[in-house]
């Protein structure tokens, strides 16, 4: 029987402050613990698998004896941004941070963009997503301009009013962005944020987003994946992140539950290799706006659909359930991610239960284990293989 392994990122699901969350101005952090707490929390399919006996878990109660293999990852790359930590699970760590701009991008940047796209441009500093809308979306549609505006992350947000822009002439004008920030402006994303609404007190971001990721910096364990004949079927952002490097197959969703319905259906499929799924809705939706509920209703919604999906695995299929960093929606400090370690779980049939792989440095941990398990030859990727541990 073919070998498939589903790999589940929920974006920014920290379970507690990395060793150097001080560096990062994140002491104290910890998202899993701030949504634990919340009544909209109901997770007995991850605490089953392990997910509350993982070294330093304070959350929730641990299990007496968990079916999966659990772990506590540790990042390794310097940085605490979606793109740098999708390239670590994929094996590739990132020994230098990706640029950020807390000022704004430099003013010859940004005349440049404006000759390029005949649009002005307004804003120019780091902003929340939602807030930029409100303060700069009436204006955008009185003089048809651009906002641009990033984060503490490495990135370049340009949101247009799809009335006034299309959606396929922002991608265009993303594409002349991307093809500009190289070298010292090389953000590691540009980001299409298309919006509706009338006014300020009406303005939403559609699903219409867009990522467009600098390639990483050598091959990744989807690289190596296809190369030796095996399926890699992106969903979510996945594809965008890896600027489609080693995908096979691209399923675009417009969030979690769309994101889990996918899931649910490759699960009836016939593949072998990776499907590598991001949850999406962690982040933007209740991470970075500090809702706690919504976080802990959107762990809620996950677990019932591992509910129905344990049930139905097969033989030779390896389940993997992790994140790229974290976003605690209490830490009111910033809205910005925090640097968290992040849960490793791992289930299969033919798996071994109730392991506890300790605390692993690098990410990479989970590219090396999926290599290894799907005999694909990995020796150029960054981590550790865990199958002699957990293999049966």
């Amino acid at each position: 029987m073919a070998k498939r392994v589903f790999l589940i990122v929920l974006d920014s699901f920290g379970i507690g402050a990395a060793p150097d969350a001080a560096a990062f101005g994140d002491e104290g952090t910890n998202t899993l613990g701030a949504i634990a707490a919340h009544k909209n929390f109901d997770t007995p399919n991850m605490a089953k698998l392990g997910l509350m006996n993982i070294d330093g878990v304070t959350a929730g109660a641990p299990v007496a004896e968990p079916c999966g293999a659990y772990a506590r990852l540790q990042e390794q790359s310097q940085g605490k941004d979606t793109t740098i930590g999708h390239w670590e699970v994929a094996g590739v760590v990132s020994n230098h941070p990706l640029p950020t701009f807390p000022e704004g991008f430099p003013p010859e940047l940004i005349e440049k963009y404006e000759k390029a796209t005949g649009h002005k441009v307004l804003c120019n500093k780091p902003y929340s997503g939602t807030q930029v809308l409100k303060d700069y979306g009436e204006q955008a549609l009185r003089e048809n301009a651009l906002i641009v505006y990033t984060s503490a992350d490495s990135v370049f947000q340009v949101a247009a009013h799809e009335d006034m822009v299309p959606v396929a002439k922002l991608y265009e004008y993303c594409d002349i962005a991307r093809e500009m920030l190289q070298g010292p402006w090389g953000v590691g994303r540009v980001i299409a944020r298309p919006f509706l609404g009338s006014c300020a007190d009406d303005f939403y971001r559609t699903t219409n987003r867009h990522d467009i990721s600098l390639p990483p910096p050598r091959a990744t364990m989807l690289d190596l994946l296809k190369a030796a004949g095996r399926d890699v079927i992106a969903v979510g952002k996945i594809f965008d992140i890896f600027d489609g490097k080693g995908v096979t197959e691209k399923i675009k969703t417009t969030g979690n539950t769309n994101g889990i319905a996918f899931t649910k259906a490759l699960q009836t499929r016939d593949f072998e290799g990776l499907a590598f799924v991001n949850l999406v809705d962690f982040d933007m939706l209740y991470g970075h706006r500090r809702d706690v509920a919504g976080y802990a209703a959107a762990a809620t919604e996950f677990d019932a659909f591992l509910g129905e999906f344990l049930p139905g695995m097969r033989e030779d299929d390896v389940l993997m359930i992790t994140a790229d960093h974290g976003c605690d929606p209490s830490f009111t400090k910033t809205t910005d991610h925090t640097r968290e370690c992040v849960p490793l779980l791992v289930y299969g049939p033919k798996l071994k239960q109730g392991v506890n792989l300790g605390t692993q440095v690098c990410f990479g941990t989970i590219a090396k284990t999926i290599c290894d398990y799907l005999g694909v030859q990995a020796d150029s990727l960054d981590g550790k293989s865990l199958l002699q541990e957990i293999e049966k």
